[in-house]
C-alpha cells in the first residue's frame, strides 16, 4: 500500500484571472464594434506608499490589456481632505468616468470614512461604500468589495462546495473578513455555509479552525497558520501577503501569505499560493465591477 499522500490542488489565481480577463476583453471588443464607448476606470492615489503605488500600477496595465481606459489621478501626501473630496466629486460628475477607486490607506489627516462615502455609489467599484455594503447583506445588486468578490469567483469556477459547510473566517476586517462571512453565508451558490469569524480575542482559536473545511486566512501576520490548525483535506484560502526576508532569492526577500503553505499544503485538499492566489483575483474583480458600471448592471 503507498504511503504517497494525495497533492492539494492549487487554487490558481493567475490562471482564473486570465481567464476573466479574456472573457472581458472579448466583451470590450464587441462594445467599441458597435460603436459604445469604451469602459474608464479611474484611481486616485495619495502619496508615495510603494505598495500602494506597485497595486495602482497593476490595475492600471490589467486596464489596458483588456481595452478598458484607464486614469490615474496622483497627489502629494500633503493634499487636504478638502481638496480630495473635491477631486471625488468631480470625479462623482464625469459622465466619461464609469468607476473609480481612492486608493488605501490614506494618510492620517484625512477621515478615510468620509472619503469612502463620498463616493458616488453608482461609480463605487471597490464596494466600500455603506450603501454598496448595506445591498450586498440584503443580497440586492451592488459592487461587491473586490477581493472576497474574488475569493467567491474562484470558489465557483473550481467548484469547489460551500453548502452546510463550515467556514471559518480568520480576520474582521471591513475589506475582505467581514463581506466574505456575509457572502459565505448568502442562500447563493457559492453560499449557504455555516461561517464563523476569528479575530485577536478568540479563545481556543486553533480548536475552532481545525473543525473548518473551508478556511479563509485574512489576519495579517505571516505563516500565521500552522499544518495543526487545519483539518485533513480543508479548503484553505490565504488572503494575506507579507514581504520577509529570505536568503533564497537574489533580491533578498520573498513575498508569502498568512498561511504556512510549505505545511498546510500537505494536509489540504485545495490552497491558494501566494503569490498567484487571491491577489490576481482581486484585481480581475476590479475589472468585472468596471464592466459593471460601464453596462449599468448596478442600479439604484
Amino acid at each position: 500500500m503507498s504511503d504517497k499522500k494525495k497533492k492539494s490542488i492549487i487554487l490558481d489565481g493567475k490562471l482564473l484571472s486570465n481567464q476573466i480577463k479574456e472573457e472581458i476583453k472579448a466583451e470590450v471588443a464587441q462594445m467599441i464594434d458597435r460603436e459604445d464607448k469604451s469602459p474608464h476606470l479611474a484611481a486616485v492615489l495619495i502619496g508615495d506608499d510603494a505598495a500602494s503605488d506597485t497595486y495602482v500600477k497593476s490595475k492600471e496595465k490589467a486596464s489596458k490589456a483588456v481595452g478598458i481606459i484607464s486614469s490615474v489621478y496622483r497627489h502629494k501626501s500633503d493634499i487636504t481632505e478638502k481638496e480630495l473630496l473635491q477631486i471625488v466629486d468631480f470625479l462623482n460628475k464625469d459622465d466619461e468616468i464609469d468607476g473609480f477607486i481612492v486608493q488605501l490607506p490614506l494618510p492620517d489627516h484625512i477621515d478615510e470614512n468620509k472619503i469612502i462615502e463620498a463616493i458616488d455609489p453608482k461609480k463605487d467599484i471597490d464596494g466600500f461604500h455603506p450603501i454598496n455594503i448595506g445591498r450586498m447583506v440584503a443580497g440586492l445588486p451592488a459592487y461587491l468589495p473586490a477581493t472576497p468578490q474574488g475569493i467567491m469567483e474562484m470558489l465557483k469556477r473550481y467548484e469547489i462546495d460551500t453548502e452546510g459547510k463550515h467556514c471559518v473566517v480568520l480576520g474582521r476586517s471591513n475589506i475582505v473578513g467581514t463581506p466574505i462571512s456575509i457572502l459565505m453565508s448568502r442562500k447563493a451558490k457559492p453560499g449557504n455555509a455555516t461561517v464563523t469569524i476569528c479575530h485577536s480575542r478568540t479563545k481556543n482559536l486553533e480548536a475552532i479552525t481545525r473543525q473548518a473545511d473551508i478556511l479563509i486566512a485574512a489576519i495579517g501576520k505571516p505563516h500565521f497558520v500552522k499544518a495543526d490548525m487545519v483539518k485533513d483535506k480543508a479548503v484553505v484560502i490565504d488572503v494575506g501577503i507579507h514581504r520577509i526576508k529570505s536568503e533564497e532569492t537574489t533580491s533578498g526577500y520573498k513575498l508569502v501569505g498568512d498561511v504556512d503553505f510549505d505545511g498546510v499544503s500537505k494536509k489540504c485538499s485545495h490552497i491558494t499560493p501566494v503569490p498567484g492566489g487571491v491577489g490576481r483575483m482581486t484585481i480581475a474583480s476590479l475589472l468585472m465591477n468596471t464592466m459593471k458600471a460601464a453596462k449599468g448592471e448596478v442600479y439604484f
